[in-house]
């Protein structure tokens, strides 16, 4: 078992919202915190805008692809934050769960979800000061 703070991003399809956070995480955190990200239903493939938002930002998170939500990944979580999953997730005491509300980046243009993502940096950036990681510029 590693030492390291660890989250799980969760939404509906783990093609979006979670994806961005994840690679946002993984990204300021240098490695300092275990991150992974999971949907209750996930889609085929990540949301090709969501790409490109995270690519304006020097993220790229071509490589990833949406993963099912299993007991296991909560489990191994120290912080589950959900991202309108309503019900979906499994609850587990000794977890901290945090539910941030955001809007969907499905379907939208390049154009709304760029505050989505500028927000979720924000959200992220704030999750780090409290986990006590100091951000990668």
């Amino acid at each position: 078992m590693s030492d390291k703070p660890s989250v799980l991003f969760v939404c509906v399809h783990n093609a979006g919202r979670s994806q961005m956070a994840a690679g946002l995480l993984a990204h300021l955190s240098g490695g300092a915190v275990e991150v992974r990200s999971a949907g209750s239903a996930p889609a085929e493939s990540i949301n090709p805008v969501a790409v490109e938002a995270m690519r304006e930002i020097g993220i790229d998170i071509t490589a990833e692809h949406p993963k099912v939500l299993t007991d296991d990944a909560v489990q191994a979580s120290d912080v589950v934050i959900t991202m309108g999953c309503g019900d979906a997730c499994p609850y587990f005491p000794g977890r901290r769960y945090l539910d941030w509300e955001l809007d969907d980046p499905a379907g939208q243009p390049l154009e709304k979800v760029r505050p989505v993502r500028d927000e979720i940096r924000r959200r992220v950036e704030g999750l780090l000061a409290e986990l006590g990681v100091t951000p990668v510029r």
